[in-house]
């Protein structure tokens, strides 16, 4: 298990700050000087292609083998192949394939809607929200789950000798709770078409979801007997949701709170509520790109084939000017998160606080004490 590393100012100290925005500003030059932010069409074009087929040449041999109980191993597959897929599909909704905003979006409808089966306009809106305000309470939807309460505001909303107990071990509960992700996913999707906000494109959409879930479903009822069919829908859904939400887990769950009143620079915003993983190039693909969180959040637009290189050049500038840039291992962030989320439902009050509330207090408090 790897130790967590974060890295602090240098022994000079670090230079003396000209306002969050200049620092960021000098940041995303050095990134742009780099070549960071350049397109990958080569990249991208063998996964646009190659993911799709792999997933036509996997639903072939599904109709081929049959009804056999050994089509479990074809659903182990393909929810390791949707889950690319939708790695894929936040590239393109993050605008890192291609230039064109309309492609991107389309792309973006074809994979998570028509392939995945996640509504493209639904995750658009929770996805941008959190990008905004990571881990900042009543603007994150990330940090308010339905059944896991990760702040002491949640926490203190469920009452009750049983629910205590069940908040004080909530932790021992997230992973097997995500067998359940996979299912959630899908009909936040289906609620997001059907409601009556405003929502681009809702009967392509619509269409897109109706053909996934409705068609797929048909086509695994056809080939297998009911009771396979059953468990073979279970496996995938639960096996998808569980592979979404390890990748997605490590980025920011143990990591400060943000008040809500609280406001800070871009550059403090992003890099002091995300961690990234440490790893190789393995890691990487398996995680989609997600484990350079600090990378994507202060350039969401990076291409994801970049963000190992630009990596270093981040961590070094935050370490100059003075701004925790926090790494650790797969497996050392994953008991962060069960210890985080254990602490939160026992009631632990402050866990976590964000650093930059404790120094704006002390720095308060010491100028009430010389007042």
């Amino acid at each position: 298990m790897s130790a967590i590393r974060t890295t602090t100012p240098s022994r000079a100290g670090p230079r003396r700050s000209r306002g969050g925005s200049s620092e960021f500003a000098e940041l995303a030059k050095k990134v742009r000087d780099g070549g960071f932010l350049r397109r990958r069409y080569g990249y991208y074009w063998a996964k646009l292609i190659g993911l799709p087929l792999a997933v036509a040449a996997t639903l072939v041999a599904f109709v081929w083998i049959g009804d056999t109980w050994w089509q479990l191993f074809t659903a182990v597959i393909l929810a390791v192949a949707f889950t690319q897929l939708a790695f894929l599909g936040h590239d393109a909704a993050h605008r890192q394939i291609f230039r064109s905003g309309r492609w991107n979006d389309w792309i973006s409808l074809v994979l998570g809607d028509l392939m995945v089966g996640m509504s493209y306009g639904w995750w658009q809106n929770k996805h941008t929200r959190h990008h905004d305000n990571p881990n900042k309470l009543g603007s994150d939807p990330d940090i308010e789950l339905p059944v896991i309460a990760l702040t002491n505001e949640e926490a203190r909303k469920r009452p009750g000798p049983v629910l205590t107990w069940l908040r004080g071990h909530q932790g021992l509960f997230f992973f097997p709770i995500l067998l359940l992700e996979g299912l959630s996913l899908h009909a936040s999707g289906i609620r997001r078409v059907m409601s009556r906000g405003r929502l681009d494109r809702r009967w392509v959409e619509i269409g897109f979801l109706a053909v996934r879930l409705i068609g797929f479903t048909t086509l695994v009822f056809l080939v297998l007997s009911p009771g396979i069919a059953a468990v073979f829908l279970a496996v995938q859904v639960g096996l998808f949701g569980v592979y979404m939400g390890m990748s997605f887990a490590p980025n920011h769950k143990g990591m400060p709170i943000v008040p809500r009143e609280a406001d800070f620079d871009f550059l403090r915003r992003q890099v002091m509520m995300s961690r990234n993983i440490r790893g190789g190039r393995v890691l990487d693909t398996a995680m989609g790109g997600l484990n350079y969180q600090i990378e994507h959040h202060l350039f969401p637009s990076m291409p994801r084939p970049h963000l190992r290189k630009a990596s270093p050049l981040i961590a070094a500038f935050c370490r100059d000017h003075g701004v925790p840039y926090t790494q650790t291992g797969l497996f050392a962030s994953y008991a962060i998160v069960i210890r985080y989320i254990n602490r939160v439902g026992l009631g632990e009050r402050d866990v976590f606080t964000c650093p930059l509330v404790e120094q704006r207090s002390h720095l308060t408090a010491a100028q009430n004490g010389a007042g």
